[in-house]
């Protein structure tokens, strides 16, 4: 029996096999194993070192200092660590954050945690392709608003807002402008200085790196303060501490080193593997696309069906590994809030599909999810009739 087709590398990525050869120096005692604080001997030097060098290797990819590179455990504390940080270190300038109803939950949970605090939360409803536009933020922002947060690539949609833009009205009015970018590394350029961006949060599961590790970038500035959220010890300058895991930095440096060598020549193949896809779809009436594809990453297409269910569809196609953006809540399915968020209505929402691709995907795997959809939808639509 052959192996499921996987695509779905908007939730995960495989780990790259030359990530994983430089991870495994870093775990027995015939590698680098020493805690990378312990300065005291040779062995904690060469942790250190690889940290650092890991640090720079991140650092690169978008363009910053080492020195504003700050060690997570993933994106979402990277978010979490962005918003309450900020917010609570800034709370004298003023208690107002902007964010958009659609970002992932790790802003979203974060900002209406901040709200429990008494932090005051403008929720920005996209467009129908699923973006901000500057307007629509300048008419958010205010006297007392301290920090804008916008992802860079939307999770579900694979939409791109314009960063360079955004961050122009965010610092208009004093505000600085936080960026979770987990689903543009290897896929966007992110110059941070060149997109005026203050915070940005990574993680490096979502780039063919280990899961468990991120980053924050932190710009170095006397604008930009964090309150930290994990104390004890006063690793990495104060903002976040716990001993670093080398073996995962080691990784995330690798995996991010490989993204911006050859970012560029993956999203041209994963943009014809999708561009196959959809061509092989051509022909299928009452499929709708939720991405705007003019305006959004290749790697990431959201579809809709007409006449099934999305749960009934990803049950059907038990050999493709796919995401409904669904989440199941007790004796309910609720569409995507991201989907809603955009204005679609609830019958199409509960019949999308998420289709991820990535840098293992193969031609031959576009054809037999081509011929496992088609024969799903059949069987699906003739016992709808």
């Amino acid at each position: 029996m052959s192996a499921p087709v996987y695509l779905d590398y908007a939730a995960t990525t495989p780990v790259d096999p030359r990530v994983a050869e430089v991870m495994s120096q870093y775990l027995t005692f015939d590698g680098i194993f020493a805690n990378p604080a312990s300065r005291s001997h040779m062995l904690g030097w060469q942790a250190e070192q690889t940290v650092e060098s890991a640090r720079r290797q991140v650092a690169d990819l978008i363009a910053a200092d080492p020195r504003e590179i700050v060690w997570t455990s993933g994106a979402t504390e990277a978010d979490n660590l962005a918003l309450t940080g900020f917010m609570r270190a800034n709370r004298a300038r003023g208690r107002h954050l902007v964010t958009s109803i659609i970002e992932h939950k790790a802003v979203v949970d974060t900002a209406r945690a901040l709200e429990d605090e008494g932090f005051e939360v403008t929720w920005l409803t996209p467009a129908r392709d699923g973006r901000i536009n500057p307007a629509q933020l300048r008419e958010a922002m205010r006297d007392d608003t301290v920090l804008v947060s916008l992802m860079a690539v939307n999770n579900e949609l694979g939409v791109i807002h314009d960063l360079a833009a955004l961050a122009e009205v965010t610092h208009a009015t004093g505000a600085a402008f936080h960026v979770d970018a987990a689903q543009a590394v290897g896929r966007l350029s992110l110059d941070v200085g060149r997109l005026g961006i203050d915070l940005m949060s990574f993680s490096a599961h979502k780039a063919y790196g280990p899961k468990g590790i991120g980053a924050l970038y932190v710009r170095r500035s006397p604008d930009i303060r964090l309150e930290a959220l994990i104390h004890g010890g006063g690793h990495e300058r104060g903002m976040r501490s716990g001993t670093l895991p080398t073996h995962q930095i080691a990784g995330m440096g690798q995996a991010f080193a490989i993204a911006a060598a050859e970012g560029d020549a993956d999203q041209a193949r994963v943009a014809a593997l999708r561009d196959r896809l959809l061509e092989g779809l051509s022909d299928i009436d009452g499929i709708h696309h939720n991405t705007a594809i003019d305006v959004a990453v290749p790697n990431i297409l959201n579809l809709a069906f007409d006449g099934v269910e999305g749960e009934s569809l990803l049950m059907a196609l038990r050999d493709i590994a796919l995401s409904t953006g669904s989440a199941c809540n007790s004796a309910s399915v609720e569409p995507s809030y991201v989907l809603k968020g955009i204005g679609l209505p609830r019958a199409l929402a509960l019949a999308s599909l998420r289709f991820s691709f990535g840098r293992f995907t193969t031609e031959a795997d576009i054809t037999r999810t081509l011929d496992a959809l088609r024969y799903a939808l059949n069987g699906l639509r003739r016992r709808a009739v």
